[in-house]
């Protein structure tokens, strides 16, 4: 094994792995899975967190006690981290250097040595910083628990609680992507770097899609459920809507139906030319629409006033009139077979669909079995054991991923052995202080929805030049070009190509030669068809870096590797779906928008930097992958996995849910507004002491919930939060997206937000689209050395066509002959949001 992982891209990178409970070891995991060799170190008295996900968390790690406390317990940590590349932690900040471990004082005296923090919140964040920064403390802090979910806000549900850790998995992926691109910029300047990546900053850049706000949004982007939540608002009416009647609320083509097994089957087909149009096909419902006047709107880019019909397949919103009529003759097809059967008509036909299941069905699935989404594992503690496989990985070594070693414990010298083996460190040159991670590295964004555009933009902070490219005749519709595109677009410049023509073609193969990477999300039979597969990339550019991202795919090829899908498509598939909702009935989304995409961007980002940082080292020029699937495992990493004697799947589920117990719940305060408090067992005498607890020890454990809500239901809830940070215990008030966004705004600044504390955001009042936009900004990661740069605003659609192909060394004349020819265009429309 240990020659075999000796092929690994981060094959003889060092790390020494402080973290506990969830985002720094999972951070460190990534990295032992590329290849990296780690120490894992943990406190005398055990981890801080007992779970068996520490069993995934802490594979292909060797374990080490340390007692940081003591002289000799910090001069063993200290002689570990003399021969390490990396240094990962995640305390609050300024406790692991008052422990005698300064993160400034080691790079000092070592300028090649990376350190990477995942604090709650920010250093900078005077409020904040020094709160017990439980998981679901930082869930509350940044408005999970309030408002992401129309169906939950329209059924009145708040707060929801949700076992999630969405900051740790965003957290994750962006740290463990800014390690890698650190450590790869590392090979050319010989200076490492000292990164923070607070975990409140990396949900919020997670929730980019759902805290935007446009000014004068246009109407005809608006569902029937956001217009139904403005109506009632206006009215001042109540948000009481049943689970059945927020589902009418929905687009045909984006909800579940109940199919002849009595199982549901989710469809997300909306916004995209042939998608709903092959739906209706398979389900034999499209001739008998057209037989009763449906005539679809060809140009949905037009302003709407100019529209021949009311109706176009490819465009979301429906109106009322069709998505009802849509959606009965729907239900009645869907109840003809079985959920299963309907996988594999909607699979083989190009649809995106997926039946609802639940997490251990799908720990146990064929699919997942077969592509490596799931592996099994030799535990130490719990035997064979199934777990999630790699989230990124790169075509010629993932195999050697699919076999990980298990955690072991290890002697201090065993661990100072594993860490001495000889390792060549680049030579320290002279850093460049104004220098980004990816100056001068050209990207190729061939990539559209959410996942791989937004990639191509966490790039560009970095000092990637990225340019977009998208046909001429758009494939979706402006609801997720123009304004998803305004979060993804940002520091691109865009071109609009018809690869299909000999002029196009032509321009799309200059273009693989100018850059370095290239960028998409396509099955491997779109891929091949667009001559990127290995051998045909080697033809246009054996230097450029492919990255891949899709669905369903894995290191191995499985039975639904080329099904289509998006994301809400992996949380129905892998159980985020049904355990929103509650039971197999009632499956809800998580979020609204990009909950995994976003996070699939960041794993794109993760596998290119491992490529980049194996061609330093070697020369040669791999191909990186991540699926959408793969990630799903980190998102529920503290009850993805399964072995003999497991607990039970009982993890908090459901819309009504309040929290784990009563020692982490949500409670309504007398002010009216809802408090989380989340405090561990063994804090229960320091709770007692709490002005308002007294007597708490006493309580049964069967009546803790009601003592809580009953004490807490006494006093305001800025009260009650005072009183807990006094003794330091968890706790939160539960404050909403809007909130959040309206006091942590600032006009654009040309700044990136990473001294604005734990929130921030820009006000871009002169953006391109006319609209004034305020939006989270790119602020997450917060290297000393390497730049971020504040990224310009999206702009149109083509606005760079004509730059570009003069940079690809076309003329006037010829520039002239391809939009004349439809090679290329310059816009989709007239307006850039169209009206």
């Amino acid at each position: 094994m240990a020659m075999q992982r000796s092929i690994l891209p981060l094959s003889g990178v060092k790390i020494v792995d402080f973290g506990q409970y969830i985002a720094g070891p999972a951070v460190a995991m990534v990295l032992a899975d590329l290849g990296a060799t780690v120490v894992h170190i943990d406190p005398p008295s055990g981890p801080l967190w007992n779970s068996p996900a520490n069993a995934t968390l802490n594979r292909n790690k060797l374990i080490l006690s340390i007692d940081l406390k003591t002289d000799g317990g910090l001069s063993r940590a200290r002689a570990l981290i003399e021969e390490a590349d990396v240094v990962v932690e995640n305390f609050r900040p300024g406790v692991l250097c008052r422990l005698g471990i300064d993160f400034s004082a080691l790079r000092k005296a070592r300028p090649d040595l990376i350190t990477v923090s995942l604090p709650g919140f920010a250093s900078n964040d005077q409020l904040r910083r020094d709160w017990r920064a439980f998981e679901a403390v930082i869930a509350a802090s940044s408005g999970l628990f309030t408002d992401i979910g129309m169906n939950r806000v329209l059924r009145g549900i708040n707060p929801s609680f949700s076992p999630l850790p969405l900051a740790s998995a965003y957290g994750t992926m962006l740290a463990a992507s800014a390690t890698v691109l650190a450590l790869q910029a590392r090979e050319r300047s010989g200076i490492g770097d000292q990164i923070e990546v607070p975990l409140a900053c990396a949900v919020m850049e997670g929730l980019a899609y759902n805290s935007i706000n446009i000014e004068d949004y246009p109407l005809r982007y608006k569902t029937q459920r956001e217009r139904e939540f403005e109506r009632r608002r206006e009215l001042r009416l109540p948000m009481d809507l049943s689970y059945e009647a927020a589902q009418e609320l929905l687009d045909p083509f984006a909800r579940s139906y109940k199919c002849k097994d009595g199982r549901m089957f989710y469809v997300l087909c909306t916004s995209h030319k042939h998608h709903a149009k092959r739906c209706l096909q398979v389900l034999g419902l499209y001739e008998g629409l057209v037989t009763d006047g449906f005539v679809e709107q060809d140009d949905i880019y037009l302003p709407i006033s100019e529209w021949r019909s009311d109706v176009a397949l490819a465009y979301s919103p429906l109106s009322k009139y069709w998505a009802d009529r849509i959606a009965g003759r729907m239900k009645a097809a869907f109840l003809t077979r079985t959920a299963k059967e309907w996988e594999r008509i909607f699979g083989e036909g190009q649809v995106p669909g997926a039946p609802q299941r639940w997490l251990q069905e799908w720990i146990t699935d064929d699919h997942a079995k077969c592509a490596g989404l799931m592996i099994e594992i030799d535990d130490p503690m719990y035997g064979r054991m199934v777990q999630p496989g790699p989230v990124a990985w790169l075509e010629e070594s993932g195999e050697t991923m699919l076999e990980p070693a298990p955690r072991k414990w290890v002697s201090f010298d065993q661990a100072l052995a594993a860490l001495s083996v000889p390792v060549t460190r680049p030579t320290a040159r002279q850093a460049n202080s104004s220098a980004g991670w990816l100056d001068g590295v050209r990207v190729l964004d061939l990539s559209n929805a959410i996942a791989g555009p937004h990639s191509a933009c966490y790039l560009a902070r970095f000092g990637a030049e990225v340019i977009k490219v998208d046909p001429t005749s758009p494939l979706y519709d402006p609801l997720i070009t123009v304004v998803y595109g305004m979060n993804h677009m940002r520091g691109k410049r865009s071109i609009l190509v018809d690869i299909h023509s000999s002029g196009g073609r032509e321009v799309f193969e200059r273009l693989v030669k100018l850059v370095d990477v290239v960028i998409w999300n396509a099955t491997d039979g779109k891929v091949k068809r667009m001559g990127l597969d290995q051998e045909g990339l080697k033809a246009l550019n054996q230097d450029a870096i492919f990255c891949q991202l899709d669905c369903f795919g894995g290191v191995r090829r499985g039975p639904r590797s080329d099904y289509l899908g998006y994301e809400n498509h992996i949380q129905a598939t892998t159980g985020i779906m049904l355990r929103s909702g509650g039971s197999a009935d009632t499956p809800e989304e998580y979020a609204h928008v990009g909950t995994l995409d976003v996070m699939g961007g960041f794993g794109m980002a993760l596998g290119l930097a491992a490529a980049l940082y194996q061609k330093a080292r070697t020369g040669h020029a791999g191909r990186a992958r991540i699926s959408l699937a793969a990630l799903s495992g980190i998102l529920q990493v503290p009850f993805c996995y399964d072995h003999k004697g497991r607990e039970p799947f009982d993890e908090p589920a459901g819309l009504d849910a309040k929290g784990y117990g009563a020692l982490t719940r949500v409670y309504e305060t007398a002010s009216g507004r809802n408090l989380l408090v989340s405090a561990l067992e063994a804090e229960l005498p320091r709770l007692a002491e709490v002005e308002g607890l007294e007597g708490l020890t006493d309580v049964l454990k069967r009546d803790r919930i009601s003592f809580f809500a009953s004490a807490i239901g006494r006093a305001s809830a800025e009260e009650w939060l005072s009183r807990f940070r006094a003794v330091d215990i968890g706790a939160a008030i539960c404050e909403s997206v809007p909130a959040i966004r309206s006091a942590n705004s600032r006009p654009a600044d040309g700044d990136a937000g990473t001294e604005q504390g734990s929130y921030s955001f820009s006000i871009f009042s002169n953006h391109p689209s006319g609209h004034a936009v305020t939006q989270v900004d790119g602020y997450a990661i917060r290297p000393r050395v390497g730049n971020i740069y504040a990224l310009s605003p999206a702009e149109k659609y083509g606005a760079s066509t004509r730059q570009v192909l003069q940079q690809l060394q076309y003329n006037e004349t010829e520039i002239d002959a391809l939009l004349a020819a439809g090679a290329v265009s310059e816009s989709w429309c007239r307006e850039y949001l169209p009206s």
